[in-house]
């Protein structure tokens, strides 16, 4: 079972420095328009060939999507989780939650490359 946090909770692994990785789980056309500052891109769709690529499996990694309703960040939790990924959590509230509570969201009009290792990203 996945476990779930909660803005609050993110809020704390901020404002302490915690290190962990923050993954966003829409679209990479989603992630250009609005993101959680800091965040990288990795679709639901892109997990099983990109994960590797970019994460540790010993990361602390927080993954999130549109809001409560949407299923995009359980799944790419549970995959990563199959994947031998140790330490992952849902931030279910996602995007909406996070800027009803007036946070600092990023754009990009240009998508920024998650690795450097091949051209495919």
């Amino acid at each position: 079972m996945v476990k779930r946090i909660t803005r609050d909770e993110l809020m704390r692994m901020f404002s302490s420095g915690e290190k962990f990785k923050l993954v966003d789980a829409l679209s990479k056309e989603s992630f250009a328009q609005e993101h959680i500052k800091g965040a990288i891109s990795l679709p639901l769709d892109d997990i099983e060939k990109k994960a590797k690529k970019i994460l540790n499996k010993n990361d602390k990694i927080v993954v999130y999507c549109a809001s409560f309703e949407c299923q995009a960040s359980t799944k790419a939790a549970e995959k990563l989780l199959s994947l031998g990924y140790k330490d992952v959590l849902d931030y279910k509230g996602g995007l909406k939650d996070y800027k009803e509570a007036n946070l600092p969201l990023e754009a990009n009009t240009q998508i920024r490359p998650v690795c450097s290792a091949c051209c495919t990203c």
